[in-house]
């Protein structure tokens, strides 16, 4: 038996026929809400997921204690501490990597690991080559991508300077580590793999290379299942502090770990506030749309409860329009999810060091994301139906009343007498259509605000950019020290050949408190007139360094919820450790990590150290850079040398192939959902005059006078929504940009002609594209076909 479709089925699947372009824009804007939703949600997932097996595959450490130095009977303490489950000591120090060909001393970390067994906790994953052995000293394994960022193979040689000893050493195997999921240099915050390295060797023969025999300089804890991080760091300080504990600090404070962590949360934030805007949008749409269509076919309602259809049938048709729409949107939108998903997972993989990593749909994610755009477009096209059920037949084949424009629209003679007539009908139709073209006014104003805001967000990348590679840091390199020496240091970099200017500097590890709330970061001591390296204020000029407080940047103050005038607790976790109260005398404006800033000749006052200095700031010839970074390497007090230069070009690699490459994804967004609500408004505004414009036609107005008269309206009105966009993408910016800061970098919302005329020129080219699509068709228009039709 063969099934036919019903008359109202035929009826559906003709309308969405002729309101095939509107439809498809509609779902376009529902198709990139579900596309965010899936694809961050899924990333979140992966992120989350991956992260968790790889930490326990590894057994990668709750807590990690840094010490001076402890002999290896001192653990046996920290194996009976409630809630302690395995141990683990170990040897940690920094090294200088010198390879051929490369000018710029490279910055390591050394790690033992047992001569003979794997460690109990933070193990490595072997990707190449074999491990050490333990009966040779100078073998080493290093971390995966550095060695594939230098072209190195198992066999090769490398040379390291550790503890002021350059010692030749054979690279045997690669391998990635839970620890350095996220690898940057001491003192750096942008990972880049040719940078740093991670070296891992036996204990016996890293524990000769750092004077640590019989002893160790960390160790490493892992919990039992309930046990409170903050009782057994408290504890295991206790029992460290005659060794010169640094403070123990939980899985949580990681370098690595806080990075990724403050990513996935970033990611979970934008899945819940980004994907509603563009549902609500398409909701938006689709009430015009439909509400326009039920307006226009008033006589075929009539008509088809007049046959016996009741009104939950007829509403019923247009309710599965609405569905129909939504449920091609929501689809088309899964995939691009997954689509997307995929190609980010790829670029995740640039900075995070994950063995594998693959997208994992989240059904529930997708099951939300299309149950929510169906809920979405159902509560527009509700407030439509109700019309539907409120019309009777014989209403409904009755023409409506005509509106009252007696008292609206009308022009002076003197007005009108400068106006041509179709300027004058363009106007008529502004003034007696206020809500309508308030709608549309709304609508446009709605897209210009997401392209003003991200058209923000990319102008305060550069912005953000500028001001810490120039503005803030003046230098062309950063010198940093194995330990804090004495200031005249400063003159032995100062009479090398090529270098300009020195500025000494000092960097302290500290715990800021104020109350409940604390940061593990340091203090950076800066001398009282800082040229190179500077503290500025909100206007970017400098703050001058005044004795007996502290400088907190604007994102550190906001952490801490203090402000200048209050007083900060510092626990220095270095030297003597003293617990200072300090007030804090200014807010800086930093975008780049999270510095606290304090006058160097107070801050070794305070540690009861004059005159040390644990780094310094060059400015230096570039025809001399070479020679310079060569000597640097031959310097045993030198632990690690920074180029601005290569930082830099490293944090652009982040922020354009890492994750940061999401707003470029939200740009191209906010562009589809720009033309989407203009395409729409244009679409609307030619169906609601077809049988004016045939009209004109027929009295012999031109084609390029007939398209004026409908184009002209959709300009004024994206014309009015330009302001209001602006005014709203203001606000919008300020929430996108939260969404993209992490502790990597801030983003402030920093307003300038040059993105909003961005964002102007994104509205105007949809408007362009829009109306010739509408023009051609007004173009091809049967004259004939659309006088029949009856409004």
């Amino acid at each position: 038996m063969t099934l036919h479709p019903s008359p109202l089925t035929r009826k559906l699947m003709r309308d969405l026929y002729r309101i095939k372009g509107q439809a498809m824009a509609i779902g376009a804007v529902i198709a990139v809400g579900v596309m965010m939703q899936v694809m961050m949600t899924g990333l979140v997932a992966s992120l989350d997921e991956t992260r968790r097996a790889y930490y326990e595959r590894h057994r990668l450490a709750d807590v990690f204690a840094p010490v001076a130095r402890a002999p290896e009977a001192a653990a046996g303490a920290l194996r009976h501490l409630p809630g302690v489950a395995a141990i683990q000591t170990r040897v940690a120090g920094s090294a200088l990597i010198d390879l051929e060909g490369t000018a710029v001393p490279i910055q390591a970390r050394a790690l033992s690991l047992p001569d003979y067994r794997a460690p109990a906790l933070n193990t490595v994953y072997l990707t190449d080559g074999r491990m050490f052995d333990g009966d040779r000293a100078g073998e080493v394994v290093v971390l995966n991508s550095f060695a594939r960022a230098h072209g190195l193979r198992p066999g090769d040689r490398i040379a390291a300077t550790m503890n002021g000893f350059r010692r030749e050493l054979t690279v045997v195997g690669f391998a990635q580590s839970p620890e350095f999921l996220y690898a940057t240099a001491p003192g750096e915050l942008v990972p880049d793999d040719a940078r740093f390295a991670v070296l891992w060797m036996s204990r016996t023969a890293l524990a000769a290379a750092f004077d640590m025999e019989g002893a160790f300089n960390e160790v490493l804890l892992s919990l039992t299942r309930g046990a409170v991080p903050d009782a057994v760091i408290d504890a295991a300080d206790r029992l460290l502090d005659r060794y010169g504990a640094t403070g123990a600090y939980a899985l949580s404070d990681l370098e690595s770990d806080r990075f990724i962590s403050e990513e996935i949360g970033g990611l979970r934030r934008s899945a819940g506030s980004v994907p509603p805007v563009f549902l609500a949008v398409a909701a938006f749409l689709l009430y015009i749309v439909i509400s326009r269509m039920v307006q226009a076919e008033r006589e075929e309602i009539g008509l088809m409860k007049a046959f016996g259809y009741t009104d939950i049938e007829v509403g019923g048709h247009y309710f599965r329009m609405v569905l129909a729409i939504a449920a091609g949107g929501a689809v088309a939108g899964g995939l691009m999810g997954i689509a997307m998903g995929r190609w980010m997972v790829d670029l995740y993989l640039i900075y995070y060091k994950f063995p594998f990593l693959v997208f994992r749909l989240d059904p529930a994610a997708f099951l939300s994301g299309f149950s929510v755009s169906l809920l979405a477009a159902s509560a527009g096209g509700l407030l439509v139906l109700r019309r539907v059920f409120a019309l009777t037949p014989a209403e409904a084949m009755r023409p409506p009343t005509p509106p009252d424009y007696s008292r609206r629209g009308r022009f002076g003679a003197a007005v009108a007498g400068f106006l041509d007539q179709p300027t004058r009908m363009v106007l008529r139709r502004l003034t007696r259509q206020p809500l309508r073209m308030g709608g549309a006014v709304l609508g446009i104003a709605a897209g210009l605000s997401v392209s003003v805001s991200m058209a923000t967000i990319l102008n305060s990348f550069d912005a953000m950019q500028e001001l810490t590679f120039d503005v803030i840091d003046r230098s062309d390199l950063n010198v940093s020290f194995i330990q804090p020496l004495a200031t005249r240091s400063a003159y032995e970099l100062q009479s090398l050949p090529g270098v300009i200017e020195v500025e000494p500097t000092r960097t302290v590890p500290a715990i800021l408190r104020n109350g409940r709330h604390s940061y593990r970061g340091a203090l950076f001591g800066l001398v009282d007139q800082p040229r190179l390296n500077r503290a500025v204020d909100s206007d970017q000029e400098a703050i001058p360094m005044r004795e007996g407080g502290v400088i907190l940047s604007s994102v550190l103050a906001d952490t801490l919820d203090i402000r200048a005038g209050d007083r900060l607790v510092v626990e220095v976790r270095e030297g003597r450790r003293p617990r200072l109260e300090l007030p804090v005398i200014a807010v800086a404006e930093s975008l780049m990590g999270a510095p606290a800033y304090m006058e160097l000749g107070a801050l070794n006052r305070a540690l009861k150290e004059p005159l040390r200095i644990s780094g310094a700031y060059l400015r230096v010839d570039e025809a001399e850079a070479d020679r310079i970074y060569e000597t640097l390497k031959d310097m045993p007090m030198v632990a690690g040398v920074s180029v601005k230069s290569e930082s830099l070009a490293a944090l652009k690699v982040v922020m354009d192939r890492g994750a940061g490459a999401m707003r470029y994804v939200m740009a191209t967004i906010a562009a589809v959902i720009t033309f989407g609500v203009i395409y729409n408004a244009a679409r609307v505004a030619q169906a609601e005059r077809a049988r004016d414009l045939a009209s004109l036609r027929v009295l012999g107005f031109t084609r390029a006078e007939v398209a004026f008269v409908l184009l002209g309206e959709l300009a004024a009105v994206t014309l009015l929504a330009l302001p209001l966009g602006g005014a709203m993408g203001y606000g919008l910016s300020f929430a996108i940009a939260a969404g993209f800061s992490t502790d990597i970098y801030q983003i402030r919302a920093i307003f300038s002609p040059e993105s909003y005329g961005r964002a102007i020129l994104v509205v105007l080219a949809a408007a362009l594209v829009s109306g010739w699509l509408v023009k051609r068709d007004i173009d091809r228009a049967d004259m004939v076909s659309a006088l029949k039709t009856r409004d």
